[in-house]
């Protein structure tokens, strides 16, 4: 059985991913490369894992971030979508069992905001996850931090991370944020619907969804 470390050594799939990321690199958009893919991936299965879903279970979250943006090789518009059907080509021709196959493509289809929704634990496992990598790292040019209020959103993140609380059945994204570089306001003004969806995955696995911004609960 093919294992997420063979796809994240192989080619054809490193291609993808780096390819994605230069489109959106043409575009202005910030670091969707193998850094984010490997900590989506990463934070999805940390997720399951601590809620006591299976391994394979927790090994196809990571699978399903290493691969969740590829569709921005398509066009940034639909991405979801068109990643879902390259993502089962290239599982399909790795002979990947069908029910995995489907729970990988399912996840990835539905991660975009604009048609977003937590129809399984995995799907919500990587949309938490993919919404909360914001970080100073994603910003690839600094000459546009106080141009570009994403840039701006993120350069300005320095410590983030997204626990679960097994217990307590809450999930929290915790985060530091430097006011001189960008208001909390600001945060809420692009990533408000982002939350919003972390909230309804969150419940959507049982749990309660918490954001923090530098000590202060404000979800």
């Amino acid at each position: 059985m093919l294992s997420y470390d063979n796809l994240r050594k192989d080619s054809e799939i490193v291609s993808y991913v780096e390819a994605a990321n230069n489109v959106l690199g043409a575009l202005k958009y910030t670091e969707h490369g193998m850094a984010h893919a490997v900590k989506t991936g990463t934070d999805a299965s940390r997720i399951l894992e601590a809620l006591g879903y299976s391994e394979r279970e927790c090994e196809l979250a990571k699978i399903a971030g290493l691969l969740h943006d590829i569709g921005n090789t398509v066009n940034r518009c639909d991405h979801a979508q068109s990643g879902a059907f390259m993502a089962f080509e290239l599982l399909r021709a790795r002979n990947f069992p069908v029910s995995e196959v489907i729970a990988v493509t399912t996840a990835i289809g539905h991660h975009d905001e604009k048609t977003a929704a937590p129809v399984t634990p995995l799907a919500a496992a990587l949309i938490l996850a993919d919404k909360s990598d914001v970080r100073t790292s994603r910003v690839r040019n600094k000459n546009t931090v106080y141009t570009d209020i994403h840039d701006r959103v993120n350069y300005a993140v320095f410590s983030s991370g997204i626990e679960v609380d097994a217990d307590k059945k809450m999930i929290v994204l915790t985060l530091k944020i430097d006011t001189l570089v960008c208001p909390v306001m600001e945060y809420f003004e692009i990533f408000l619907e982002r939350m919003v969806l972390c909230k309804k995955s969150a419940d959507f696995l049982g749990c309660d969804f918490e954001l923090i911004i530098n000590d202060t609960r404000l979800l």
